[in-house]
C-alpha cells in the first residue's frame, strides 16, 4: 500500500518502503516454500511423514519459545485463541503437503499448491459476502484444467493420491491465509507470540501422533536428513510463518496469496535444476496454464475489489510496537551475531 503520514511540520511523506518490504518478504516466503518440497520429499523418503513433521515442529518450537520468553511478553487471550485455531489449520496444511509430496513430484506439488491463489479470493469474498466477476471463475476453471494436464503429463490418468492431497492442502492453506487476516484484523496481536502459539499447538498435535515411533526413527536419521529438517523448521517454518503472519496483517489476503503464488516458479526451477525432475510437453503446458490462470485470476480479483481497498486499509490490523520494529531489525542485524529472527522481535 502507499499512504501518507504527517511529518510533524505540517507536511506529509508518501510511504512506499513499507509496501516494498512487505512484498519482498512475501516473495522470500514463496522462494523458501518453493524449495521446501524437494527437501520434504527427501526427508519423507527416509522416515515416516508424521515423524518428520513432529521433528520439524519441535525444532521450530525450540527456536521460537525462548524468543517469546526473552521478551517477557505474556500471551493475551486473543493471541491464545487465534493461535489455537491457526495452529490447527497450519498443522493441517503441512500434514497434507508432506504426505502429498511423498507420493508425487516436487514440481507437481509446488504447482498444485499454487491453486491457493485462486481459492483465497473466493473465501475472502465469501466471508465479506461479495460476488466475484464471471471472468475470475473462467480463470479458476483454466487453472483446474492446467492441473489436469500437469498430472497427466505421461498420459491421461486419474490423479494419484499425492496430487489429490496437494489439492486439499491448497484449499486448507487458503482457509489458513484468510483466517490470519480475519482473526488478527483490528486487534493488538503480537506476531512473534502468535506464531509461537501456532507452532506449539502443531508440535503438541503431531508429537502426540508420532510419539510411539519418534525416538527410534529420530535416532536413525543421518546428518544430511537432520540438516534438511533444520532448514524446513527454521527457514521454511519459523521464518516463513512469521513473515506470512506479519505481512498478511499489512496487506490483503488476496495480495499476499498473489505474491506467494510465485511459489510454483521456484518449485519448478528447483525440482528441475536440483532434483533432476522433468516435465513432458503436456505437463509443461499444464504448468504454464496454472501459472497464467492464477495470476490472471488475482488480477481480476484486485480490479474487482479496488473500490473497497481504501476501506479495508482503514480497518487493517494495528501492529504492535515490536511488529513495527522487526523489519528494520532484519535490515540491521545485531552486532552480537544473533539470528535475524531474534532481531526481528519480529516476525
Amino acid at each position: 500500500m502507499i499512504y501518507t503520514v504527517p511529518t510533524g511540520h505540517g507536511g506529509e511523506v508518501t510511504r512506499t518502503r513499507s509496501t516494498l518490504t512487505t512484498d519482498l518478504l512475501l516473495l522470500a516466503v514463496a522462494a523458501v516454500w518453493g524449495s521446501s518440497y524437494l527437501a520434504a520429499k527427501d526427508v519423507a523418503a527416509v522416515t515416516p511423514v508424521v515423524v518428520a513433521l513432529a521433528l520439524r515442529y519441535a525444532i521450530s518450537a525450540v527456536a521460537l519459545v525462548p524468543l517469546v520468553a526473552a521478551r517477557r511478553h505474556r500471551p493475551s487471550l486473543p493471541e491464545l485463541r487465534s493461535g489455537l485455531v491457526l495452529g490447527c489449520t497450519q498443522a493441517a496444511v503441512l500434514t497434507l503437503e508432506t504426505f502429498g509430496v511423498a507420493h508425487t513430484s516436487a514440481t507437481n506439488a509446488g504447482l498444485i499448491i499454487s491453486l491457493t491463489v485462486v481459492f483465497t479470493p473466493v473465501l475472502s469474498n465469501a466471508w465479506s459476502r461479495t460476488w466475484l466477476p464471471a471472468p475470475f471463475f473462467v480463470a479458476a476453471a483454466l487453472a483446474v484444467v492446467g492441473v489436469g494436464l500437469l498430472v497427466s503429463g505421461h498420459g491421461f490418468r486419474t490423479p494419484n493420491w499425492g496430487d489429490a492431497l496437494m489439492l486439499a492442502a491448497a484449499a486448507v492453506r487458503a482457509v489458513h491465509v484468510t483466517l490470519i487476516g480475519e482473526l488478527t484484523r483490528s486487534r493488538q496481536i503480537d506476531t512473534l507470540t502468535l506464531t509461537a502459539v501456532q507452532t506449539v499447538v502443531g508440535a503438541l498435535i503431531l508429537g502426540a501422533v508420532a510419539l510411539p515411533q519418534l525416538t527410534r526413527h529420530a535416532a536413525e536419521l543421518s546428518p544430511g536428513s537432520w540438516a534438511r529438517l533444520a532448514y524446513l523448521a527454521l527457514i521454511c517454518s519459523v521464518f516463513a510463518f512469521l513473515v506470512q503472519t506479519w505481512a498478511v496483517r499489512r496487506t490483503s489476503p488476496s495480495r499476499a496469496s498473489l505474491l506467494m503464488g510465485t511459489e510454483p516458479l521456484w518449485a519448478v526451477a528447483i525440482g528441475i535444476c536440483i532434483g533432476g525432475e522433468r516435465l513432458t510437453a503436456l505437463a509443461a503446458a499444464g504448468a504454464a496454464l496454472i501459472i497464467i490462470a492464477t495470476f490472471a485470476g488475482q488480477r481480476i480479483e484486485r480490479r474487482h475489489s479496488k473500490g473497497g481497498v481504501k476501506a479495508s486499509k482503514e480497518t487493517a490490523a494495528m501492529p504492535t510496537q515490536a511488529d513495527e520494529a522487526w523489519p528494520a531489525a532484519m535490515e540491521n542485524p545485531p552486532a552480537d551475531g544473533s539470528s535475524s529472527l531474534v532481531s526481528a522481535q519480529k516476525n
